[in-house]
């Protein structure tokens, strides 16, 4: 039978998703866990990668194995192997063979999130877990530059050397994004000093490094480094030498892949109170 999880795992350990010879990655010490629980090597497939820091509240993976077990039980006895900072979220039976469920093909969509602390000190409590920028950013500008980038695109100068991806050509469904003031935070030049950025990214699939690229390249926009132009013109150029640096991976959370409500799978990431 062909099994799904659903994983949520806090990065800042790890190097990445996929697995490594040093075996400090999620996928490693997941599919350690499944081979204590069940006494067999299991071999994982997932919904998408992440790289070293990057966080996931709903990766799904799907492994085939021999053994039944109900889904409550495939929760609890991996979670029992699994770090701290590792949790298995849900499990569910699905359809295997040529047209039956697959955790990276069957997804029709991606949604990530980035938290971004906009804050002249930078985060104590919630290192590694959002960006920072010091300085205070227009939102107008960045929506208008984001817009540019909705559609279907060669994305090429948002895309890392490394990245394995046949083509570049990617379609973004919408990207979002919202500020939280922090408190009675001061106002300066009618903007607010201290909060949280909140934004979000949907598409049908994302280069590696692709969201950092872009954030990095927004936020030269929102603090005014670069005029709301300058974004087609990174579009256009097809080069990753004109855009703005990479950004941290911090604040960066894969919320899972999208699927048909035929497959019958948890639509949503778990909440977590402290995410704005």
């Amino acid at each position: 039978m062909r099994i799904a999880l659903g994983v949520s795992y806090n990065g800042q350990a790890y190097s990445g998703w996929q697995s490594q010879p040093s075996g400090n990655t999620v996928q490693d010490h997941l599919e350690a866990a499944l081979g204590r629980f069940t006494a067999q090597k299991v071999s994982t497939l997932c919904a998408g990668r992440t790289d070293a820091g990057v966080h996931g509240l709903m990766q799904v993976v799907h492994f085939d194995t021999e053994l039944q077990r109900a889904p409550n039980s495939w929760v609890r006895g991996t979670n029992t192997f699994l770090p701290k900072d590792i949790a298995v979220q849900w499990a569910a039976e699905v359809p295997d063979g040529p047209e039956g469920f697959h955790s990276r093909a069957c997804a029709t969509a991606r949604r990530y999130a980035y938290v971004l602390l906009q804050s002249p000190v930078r985060p104590s409590v919630d290192s590694g877990r959002v960006g920072w920028v010091f300085q205070p950013l227009d939102g107008e500008r960045m929506r208008a530059a984001a817009d540019v980038l909705l559609g279907e695109h060669d994305f090429s100068s948002f895309r890392a050397a490394a990245c394995q991806a046949k083509t570049p050509v990617k379609t973004l469904h919408r990207i979002d994004m919202h500020f939280r003031p922090a408190g009675q935070a001061p106002m300066r030049d009618g903007q607010m000093d201290c909060g949280y950025w909140r934004f979000e990214f949907e598409g049908n699939a994302f280069l590696h490094h692709m969201i950092r690229n872009i954030m990095g390249c927004l936020l030269y926009v929102g603090q005014g480094a670069k005029p709301v132009e300058w974004m087609q013109q990174v579009l256009n150029a097809r080069s990753r030498e004109v855009a703005a640096p990479t950004f941290s991976p911090d604040g960066l959370y894969f919320l899972g892949p999208v699927y048909d409500a035929r497959w019958g799978l948890p639509d949503s990431a778990p909440p977590f109170a402290w995410l704005p």
